[in-house]
């Protein structure tokens, strides 16, 4: 669904890439986590992958269009993805509910479907009455509730969030966990950026660790736990590691993370 192929983003004034030859392939129907450190490139990385931003090199194809390719292509490839970023874009001077039909205007949702999705999403995340506001008066967790909403009223078929956890309540943050599994549950693709690690772990089918633009780990937890283990050259470490074969997505982020900063 989403492949990724050797992109790179270098911004000026910087000799150091933001993002460094970054290769993903995430298929159909799986929950793939993106986790590094602040700076680590993740955000670059999302922003080319939803066309916000242009790689320098390389390429992004979403459902087989690519994303940086002619106009035809940006667009068909557009029209498959939620986005989800991590600032509340929502136009301030709108209302809830005129920001959520301009989205599905954009995204031609019809009448229908979008008085079908309006309610049933705003009720979950508890912003319904609120919807003949203005989004200017809104908190930051209910401006992060309404762009989440607007993301899913054309049901996508890549629903891309970045730090989509930050700003809500727990039942709302609960919510958002179980809409993400139902939707790879029923053939789409999620992926999401996040630094809650534990949620991460229990949430996703695989995870990619990225660290200063360069993808270091990627698989399920316990392929990214094997690999950790079998990289070690000495072996007497290797035995010891080997007795946390249970060891934590924390766990495991921490000690690569220190090690690729150790070898730059």
């Amino acid at each position: 669904m989403l492949v990724i192929k050797n992109i790179a983003k270098t911004y000026a004034k910087s000799n150091k890439p933001a993002v460094d030859s970054l290769s993903m392939n995430i298929r159909a129907g799986e929950l793939y986590g993106f986790i590094g450190p602040n700076g680590a490139g993740k955000t670059t990385t999302i922003k080319m992958m939803t066309g916000i931003l242009s790689p320098d090199s390389g390429d992004v194809l979403i459902g087989g269009q690519k994303i940086n390719g002619t106009q035809a292509e940006q667009i068909a490839a557009k029209r498959l993805i939620g986005y989800v970023p991590d600032a509340q874009d929502a136009y301030d001077r709108l209302t809830g509910l005129e920001y959520l039909n301009f989205m599905a205007d954009m995204y031609r949702v019809s009448e229908d479907d979008r008085t079908r999705a309006i309610p049933k999403y705003t009720e979950l995340f508890g912003i319904a009455d609120a919807l003949r506001d203005p989004v200017r008066s809104y908190s930051r967790g209910m401006k992060q509730k309404l762009t989440i909403t607007g993301a899913l009223l054309h049901n996508p078929k890549l629903f891309i969030l970045d730090e989509p956890m930050v700003g809500l309540d727990p039942h709302s943050a609960h919510q958002l966990k179980l809409i993400m599994r139902e939707r790879v549950n029923s053939g789409g693709t999620v992926f999401f950026s996040t630094h809650v690690l534990d949620v991460a772990e229990r949430l996703c089918d695989r995870i990619g660790i990225i660290n200063q633009g360069k993808l270091i780990a990627e698989g399920t937890l316990e392929e990214i736990n094997d690999a950790r283990l079998n990289a070690s050259l000495d072996k007497s470490i290797k035995a010891e590691k080997r007795t946390l074969s249970g060891a934590t997505l924390e766990q495991i982020f921490l000690e690569l993370t220190e090690q690729n900063e150790e070898a730059e």
